[in-house]
């Protein structure tokens, strides 16, 4: 089936958000020396093979190849919310998660609430609302 140029576009922007999430990544930790947790690394994980999906299904212009890339996103979304609330509310335990550096840990913190698992919570869901809407798009168009 072919996409629409919405859709693409969609697809497309995506990967940009995959993109600037990882760069913002690694320029926290190799040019500004933040040494990430270990829920940092965890959302990495998550969030670096997403440049790839996103890119390769971008360019064949198949919206199937994005699936493994949403469900990264469903997993990374709550993740980075629960390292978001082990720094900003009171009480959350980490239950022992946390290594050498600690998960309470705010290298940023723009505005009193943008931090880093704040910023991967926004690309995240970013990404999954984005591709729900691509998959109503395509119900639509089907029926």
């Amino acid at each position: 089936m072919k996409l629409s140029k919405a859709t693409e576009n969609i697809l497309f922007a995506m990967w940009v958000f995959a993109f600037v999430a990882t760069l913002g990544s690694l320029f926290y930790s190799e040019v500004m020396q933040f040494v990430p947790c270990k829920l940092c690394w965890i959302q990495r994980i998550l969030m670096y093979p997403l440049v790839i999906i996103f890119g390769v299904a971008y360019v064949k212009k198949d919206v199937n190849i994005a699936l493994p890339g949403f469900i990264l996103s469903l997993i990374g979304a709550p993740l980075s919310f629960y390292h978001y609330s082990l720094q900003k509310f009171i009480g959350v335990s980490s239950d022992g998660l946390c290594g050498q550096v600690p998960c309470t840990i705010q290298y940023i913190n723009y505005f009193g609430f943008i931090t880093i698992p704040f910023l991967a919570f926004v690309a995240f869901t970013s990404i999954m609302v984005m591709y729900i809407v691509i998959l109503r798009k395509q119900k639509k168009e089907l029926s």
